[in-house]
């Protein structure tokens, strides 16, 4: 299956990584890709986004260019995953608790990459992927 949605995700952030890293494990069908926000795809796909809320939070970007950010993207992320459906209806009722949460989360992202260790942030959900170059992470 062809990806559907790309998750821009911060590659700079152990967390991020570890968060995106099971995002792509649980992605049995392939609906998504993942790109770092620092590449050059990124810059392209996130052309709505002004520059300086890029690095605030993740994102999905959807093959027709629809962006989403922070506690949105979560239904729609949640939607493309395989069993992710009932979790995306119930994100996309509560819109403002979805919002809270991934603040929340998102401010804490440091320690909760330090509380994670090392190991389990040092993966790299882009592998295996075709880059922006046309050549593929190992």
């Amino acid at each position: 299956m062809r990806a559907r949605a790309t998750v821009v995700y911060d590659d700079d952030c152990g967390f991020c990584r570890w968060s995106a890293e099971r995002l792509r494990t649980w992605d049995r069908r392939h609906a998504l890709r993942f790109v770092t926000l620092r590449s050059d795809e990124a810059e392209r796909l996130l052309a709505p986004v002004p520059v300086d809320r890029r690095p605030r939070s993740w994102h999905l970007v959807t093959h027709d260019g629809r962006v989403w950010s922070a506690g949105a993207a979560v239904p729609e992320v949640l939607g493309l995953l395989p069993g992710g459906g009932l979790l995306s209806v119930v994100t996309a009722a509560m819109p403002d608790l979805t919002e809270t949460a991934y603040t929340a989360i998102a401010r804490r992202r440091s320690a909760l990459g330090r509380l994670l260790g090392q190991r389990a942030c040092s993966v790299d959900p882009s592998r295996g992927q075709a880059t922006s170059q046309g050549t593929a992470n190992a």
